[in-house]
């Protein structure tokens, strides 16, 4: 079913980056931003983290830490699972560097470390340990920064800084952990931006794409055309392919909607059904079924370990996810139209669900 974009009406974009409110708050949305004031190249770069030491690991399957945790009345099945998760965490890095090292990450910095363990590996990466062994690397992320400068220069290098630890820390992993088992690729935000690239560059086209069972990339806008060779998962059992969303109220699409969600890639989080045609044409925008509260499986809110099932419906409309307004104690409070830090933690249970039904279909399948 098709509608001309003449439906949409925006409002002012609130801008985030990671997770935020009662999905698990960070800097990114407590007006704390800071945007630096120098550029790349006077600063140093921070050095580069030893993937085989445990340190640079926020999640590891061989240790307790916030990737084992699970709601009430589900079960980590890492010891049993047999496939791998890779997952890459958002940004966190948002506020005024405290040190020298200014445009990425210093690995150094406890403070901002036990913040991704405590965020996004507790409410992000968790939702995998009911399919597979989560490997989540620390790495050199690049400053909020990078997302806003208007010199692309230092956007790459600073990204490309990130990245660089990323491929390091998934060919360790491949060597050292993985030892030729399938594998799920997992990102948020600047991690999908990521794990995007790390597809494109280390498994399409290689013998390495046939481990992939699928990639979940939340988060960021993703063309089904910047994966060539990687199809788009048409529905909840296909496998060895990707989704993505992007998470906004009912009504809503951001300023930069035209730039890159019409053409991003959207995948319905309750249904995992992608909408017909795709992609869209140039003049209107495709709108999938709306798939209501009763088949919502559940969010994961603040604090973490109580499943809240049937607060959130979901369409898809254009690159974008569509939701009317969850429904939970205190929701009255949350504001904003845009829902990037939920794109996880609203479909907690979905994913989850998700997860480990195609890994079952690949084994089936192999």
């Amino acid at each position: 079913m098709k509608k001309c974009p003449i439906a949409l009406n925006p409002t002012k974009l609130v801008f985030w980056m990671a997770l935020i409110g009662v999905f698990g708050p960070t800097n990114e949305t407590k007006g704390q931003f800071y945007c630096i004031p120098t550029r790349f190249g006077e600063s140093p770069v921070p050095p580069p983290p030893d993937y085989s030491k445990e340190q640079f690991w926020t999640a590891l399957p061989n240790r307790r830490d916030g990737a084992d945790r699970t709601p009430t009345g589900l079960r980590d099945a890492q010891d049993s699972a047999m496939v791998d998760v890779f997952y890459v965490h958002p940004t966190l890095y948002t506020t005024k560097p405290r040190t020298e090292y200014r445009w990425n990450q210093d690995l150094r910095d406890r403070r901002l470390n036990r913040e991704i363990d405590r965020l996004p590996t507790l409410y992000q990466a968790s939702v995998f340990n009911g399919a597979g062994k989560i490997y989540a690397p620390r790495y050199r992320q690049a400053h909020y920064s990078a997302f806003l400068t208007p010199n692309l220069e230092d956007k790459e290098k600073s990204l490309g800084i990130a990245y660089s630890d990323v491929e390091a820390a998934f060919d360790y992993f491949l060597k050292n952990y993985s030892q030729g088992r399938p594998f799920i690729i997992a990102g948020h935000s600047q991690g999908t931006l990521h794990a995007a690239h790390l597809l494109k560059r280390q498994v399409i086209g290689t013998p390495l794409q046939e481990r992939l069972v699928v990639a979940y990339l939340p988060g960021m806008a993703i063309p089904a055309d910047s994966l060539a060779g990687l199809p788009v998962c048409v529905d909840s059992n296909a496998v060895g392919c990707f989704v993505s969303w992007s998470t906004y109220l009912r009504g809503y699409a951001p300023p930069a909607y035209e730039k890159a969600l019409a053409k991003a890639v959207a995948v319905n989080p309750i249904s995992w059904d992608l909408p017909a045609p795709f992609p869209a044409p140039d003049t209107c925008i495709v709108q999938g079924p709306l798939i209501p509260r009763v088949r919502h499986r559940g969010a994961v809110l603040r604090p973490f370990g109580k499943n809240y099932p049937g607060i959130c419906d979901a369409q898809v409309v254009g690159g974008m996810v569509w939701v009317n307004k969850p429904r939970f104690w205190g929701s009255f409070l949350y504001r904003s139209p845009n829902y990037h830090s939920g794109d996880i933690n609203l479909f907690y249970l979905d994913i989850r669900g998700n997860a480990v039904h195609r890994v079952r279909q690949y084994v089936r399948q192999r």
